[in-house]
């Protein structure tokens, strides 16, 4: 099918359809957003201009898109970009697509942060495993005097953060290493946070097509019980941390307990309960380091 010589509405309304012939939940929504970029054109914009017809090279272009996206291929690996915290991010292969549950994470970072009475403007913080550097870029969005340091073991995934910091103007402020976990860190730390692989590795074959084939592999798979990136973070970063220092981590479903008893373990204490995402799970867990 090709959208040529068809005006914008109708396009997408045929997208629309298509998309939800092929089980897309969100059809409609992907059909504008993916419209809107062949055009270059926002929500808003797809609306205004919709008795344009669409070109040649326009219709090529979003017929890729369809393709692509009826084969399971996420909208936002399409466009190369996700939007976190408010925040344009680009994505490269070795990065996951960073997902609301995991700004739950930053909430709770700066629901902890600001329950101690150390002042912002100084604050030194890890990302481990920064993908393409969501978290620490968020929390530097809303501490103005902060400044942080990213980890991740795919060097490809270090550029895509390192170009993000440089995009968003935070570059002077953020650094980034390739290492695995906290292995090339020594400085104290007041807040480290995570967002590491948690799927058990039994359950990825079934999970959703625009994660399983298009999040790479590394990001998701937890081991056995889901667990092991934990059991290698966990006492790393209780030891980097600086006194009253907090680490927060995404978890999975029904982790937290196990998360926060590694936590314990590790010496730091458990002076919040884990927070739910918007769907009611415990998403993010917290520790506390306290001076000895």
């Amino acid at each position: 099918m090709t959208f040529a010589g068809q005006t914008v509405e109708t396009a997408r309304r045929s997208l629309t359809a298509r998309f939800k012939s092929g089980q897309i939940d969100s059809a409609e929504l992907d059909a504008r957003i993916l419209v809107g970029a062949v055009l270059g054109l926002d929500l808003t914009g797809v609306i205004t201009a919709a008795s344009r017809r669409l070109t040649s090279d326009e219709s090529t272009r979003l017929e890729d898109f369809t393709r692509r996206r009826l084969a399971g291929e996420p909208v936002a690996r399409l466009l190369g970009l996700k939007e976190f915290w408010g925040l344009p991010l680009q994505l490269s292969t070795e990065t996951l697509v960073p997902r609301p549950d995991t700004e739950t994470v930053v909430e709770l970072a700066l629901e902890m942060m600001r329950a101690a009475p150390a002042s912002d403007q100084h604050l030194r913080i890890a990302d481990i495993g920064t993908g393409s550097g969501a978290i620490l870029l968020a929390l530097l969005s809303e501490w103005p005097g902060a400044c942080g340091v990213g980890t991740d073991i795919s060097a490809a995934a270090v550029r895509t953060a390192r170009a993000n910091a440089v995009r968003l103007g935070l570059a002077d402020r953020a650094d980034f290493v390739v290492c695995d976990y906290a292995a090339a860190l020594s400085d104290p730390f007041d807040l480290i946070v995570s967002n590491p692989p948690y799927i058990c590795s039994a359950d990825i074959a079934g999970l959703a097509t625009e994660v399983r084939d298009h999040d790479p592999h590394r990001a998701l798979d937890g081991g056995a019980d889901g667990l092991d990136a934990y059991r290698a973070l966990i006492p790393q970063a209780a030891r980097l941390l600086a006194s009253r220092g907090v680490l927060v981590v995404e978890v999975g479903h029904g982790q937290s307990g196990y998360v926060e008893g590694m936590m314990t373990a590790a010496g730091l204490i458990l002076d919040k309960p884990a927070k739910a995402d918007l769907a009611g799970i415990h998403r993010a867990a917290a520790g506390r380091k306290v001076p000895p």
